[in-house]
């Protein structure tokens, strides 16, 4: 995936730490560049590094045994990969993929739990960015089970527009049919009923949002609900 230029961002996360305790934990961290479509993680493997994503955007999918895969979940500048580190757990319970190629801050996973000992702050701001992150997921679900596919669309370009800092994706609808876990024709019903709407443009698998107003009144609630969990729990608009 692709969008429009990006401006420098840092990690929200990250933002609640003192300056001076700010630049010692970064010290620690390496700056990378994740490319669109690499594999971070899959479902049960260690967790060797932690992610804070400054640039760009990580889908957290889950796999069932018939080989069916849902996106579950999308962390962005707002979040961190590797949160299961935090609850003693040091295994991955999702496949990792990058979604938005761009800047990040990687660190090991033995620095990492070193500096929660020397920044309880951080610490603090992390487990309540677990509690944000298990109500999306359990969001998700019930967004997956109950709602129409136009509105779960909707609701995914929103996501991925706030995390992508830009309006215009590079997508197929391939892609975006595994991402939502449906059939390619659903996708294109769905995509073509939101154009006709003048809420986005797709030509040739590029999606720009043209009305972002429009299309949070064509999602489900489930958008607007999640942006009031992130914003109620750690006091910031997910934008």
């Amino acid at each position: 995936m692709t969008g429009s230029p990006r401006v420098t961002l840092s990690n929200r996360l990250l933002s609640v730490l003192p300056p001076q305790s700010r630049r010692r934990f970064l010290a620690d961290c390496e700056g990378v560049e994740l490319e669109f479509g690499a594999v971070i993680c899959q479902p049960g493997d260690r967790i060797r590094h932690v992610y804070f994503p400054t640039q760009s955007f990580i889908s957290l999918v889950t796999t069932l045994d018939d080989g069916a895969r849902l996106e579950v979940g999308i962390v962005g500048n707002e979040g961190m990969l590797g949160t299961s580190l935090l609850l003693g757990v040091n295994a991955s319970p999702h496949l990792a993929l990058v979604q938005g190629a761009g800047a990040a801050l990687k660190m090991s996973a033995t620095a990492f739990m070193d500096a929660l000992e020397r920044h309880p702050p951080l610490r603090q701001q992390l487990n309540r960015y677990i509690h944000v992150l298990l109500s999306q997921l359990a969001q998700t679900a019930a967004c997956t089970r109950y709602h129409l596919i136009e509105a779960r669309l909707a609701r995914w370009l929103l996501l991925t527009r706030d995390r992508a800092h830009g309006d215009r994706f590079n997508l197929t609808q391939e892609f975006l049919a595994y991402m939502l876990g449906v059939r390619r024709a659903g996708i294109t019903s769905a995509a073509s009923e939101l154009h006709e709407r003048g809420l986005i443009s797709y030509v040739r698998g590029e999606i720009t949002i043209l009305d972002g107003e429009g299309l949070q009144r064509a999602s489900c609630r489930c958008y607007q609900q999640g942006n009031r969990t992130y914003e109620q729990t750690l006091g910031k608009h997910m934008r």
